[in-house]
């Protein structure tokens, strides 16, 4: 029996009383990285919002660690919830020993993902790169031992060698940690290549779904049907 960390059931979400996402299923299960594609505004963002609890659901039920839940962010965030928004998720005027330290994050820990982090310890994190940024948001999460990643847009404005190596640690931690992984991902091939599994999301609603070899061999007609306007 599979062991489902977070999973939406019959999910709509959105803003005031208008529906962005409409009765989304879906499911990650420990040690599984799943890619959630789709078009800019297909409502992946809206989704995670939703399964964080940043958002409360208009319908259907979000179910963490087994149990369905309305608890806001912060108490899933304590029970072993990590959440990487696209706006990179550190305290620019904070140096990263300090961002690490704030996070509650064992510096040693961040460097087993991440070692470049070590000779930047000092450094305030505005004066970072983006990559460096990217590197160190991330090391904030997992340093944390969360159960369910959510990520959204990691690799955003990064390149390509540095998408590579983000999305190689979700991977490493997905495997040897046993963390389950629901990653919103612009560069879609490069996310097929760690992802297990895969949601095709169109105006709000889950159109496609399966394994990662699936829907490689769909990924021209993914592409041209579903991802011409955006990502």
């Amino acid at each position: 029996m599979t062991d489902t960390l977070i999973e939406a059931r019959g999910l709509s979400a959105g803003y005031g009383k208008m529906a962005v996402v409409r009765e989304v299923d879906l499911q990650v299960d420990a040690g599984e990285v799943v890619a959630l594609i789709g078009a800019n505004g297909a409502g992946k963002t809206t989704t995670l919002l939703t399964l964080a609890g940043e958002l409360p659901p208009l319908d259907g039920e979000v179910r963490f660690l087994g149990e369905s839940t309305r608890a806001p962010m912060h108490a899933r965030c304590r029970n072993g919830l990590g959440y990487v928004t696209e706006e990179r998720s550190v305290i620019m005027n904070m140096s990263v020993a300090d961002n690490l330290k704030l996070a509650a994050v064992d510096p040693s820990v961040a460097f087993e993902y991440f070692p470049a982090l070590e000779d930047i310890m000092d450094r305030r994190a505005g004066l970072c790169s983006g990559g460096e940024q990217q590197m160190l948001s991330l090391a904030r999460a997992l340093g944390r031992h969360p159960k369910v990643l959510l990520a959204d847009e990691l690799s955003l404005g990064l390149a390509p060698i540095i998408v590579a190596n983000l999305l190689q640690t979700v991977r490493e931690a997905a495997k040897e940690r046993g963390v389950a992984v629901l990653l919103v991902e612009q560069h879609v091939r490069q996310a097929l290549k760690i992802a297990d599994r895969v949601y095709l999301m169109e105006r709000g609603r889950i159109v496609l779904s399966g394994t990662s070899d699936e829907v490689v061999g769909q990924l021209d007609k993914i592409e041209a049907s579903y991802l011409t306007t955006g990502e």
